[in-house]
């Protein structure tokens, strides 16, 4: 459990009244306002606001990854807000320990369901790397960016194959040291049959953005996880200078 002020906290939990009775289980949360999805669609963001934002996702993740838990299923709906901009990260139904987290047939399948998660899932859920990581977290959080700085959700695919085809229409064919990084046989396979694909540079797909958010971008959406930015990192990249404490 984590008392955090970037993180959702639970402030009582109502039981049922005996184990003849028990039905539900209710948790009682802060109140907060509305949530990144609903911002996203109703208004505009500033480059001031996308940061602070970020800042604070980040900020909850660290405190998340230091207790080697990752969440799994970062979008904007689970980033909850009230009107002084504070966020809090919610919905942890999909959290493990980075001990349980690697992929079996059981994890890949519950994940599969959750097809809105689709859109801010990494290229390494989609194609069954052996074990989950950290980076995962922070490929939702560039996702998350990307829709504060255009308003629309930068890989919307309508399923599986076209959820991939879009990410590689952006990150391009993976280079030879990404390709074999895919340890699934019949994932390499399927990367192979695809057409070649040129790189498409974030600063083309955001002209109007700020050029440390496109950087940003840049070092959070990269293929292979092992050279996505941390969370430390991504808390100390001059995006987020404004923001950032030594401590």
């Amino acid at each position: 459990y984590f008392n955090h002020e970037n993180i959702i906290s639970i402030l009582d939990i109502i039981k049922p009244p005996s184990i003849e009775a028990f039905k539900e289980v209710y948790l009682i949360q802060e109140l907060m306002e509305t949530d990144m999805h609903r911002v996203i669609r109703t208004q505009d963001l500033s480059d001031d606001h996308a940061q602070y934002f970020i800042y604070q996702t980040l900020r909850a993740l660290k405190a998340l990854h230091s207790a080697d838990v990752i969440h799994r299923d970062l979008k904007p709906s689970n980033l909850l807000l009230n009107a002084n901009c504070d966020l809090k990260v919610c919905d942890f139904g999909l959290a493990r320990s980075v001990k349980t987290a690697e992929p079996s047939g059981t994890e890949t399948g519950f994940m599969t369901e959750y097809v809105a998660t689709r859109w801010y899932r990494t290229p390494e859920i989609m194609l069954t790397f052996k074990q989950y990581t950290k980076a995962i977290d922070v490929w939702s959080v560039g996702c998350i960016l990307a829709e504060m700085l255009s308003g629309k959700p930068l890989f919307p695919g309508r399923d599986y194959h076209h959820q991939l085809t879009l990410i590689l229409d952006v990150l391009g064919t993976p280079t030879l040291d990404e390709f074999y990084a895919i340890t699934t046989r019949r994932s390499r396979d399927y990367i192979r049959a695809l057409p070649f694909r040129k790189r498409r540079p974030f600063a083309q797909l955001f002209p109007n953005a700020n050029p440390q958010a496109v950087d940003f971008l840049t070092k959070t959406l990269t293929f292979d996880p092992k050279k996505r930015i941390t969370v430390e990192d991504a808390l100390t990249h001059p995006y987020l200078e404004p923001y950032h404490d030594p401590d």
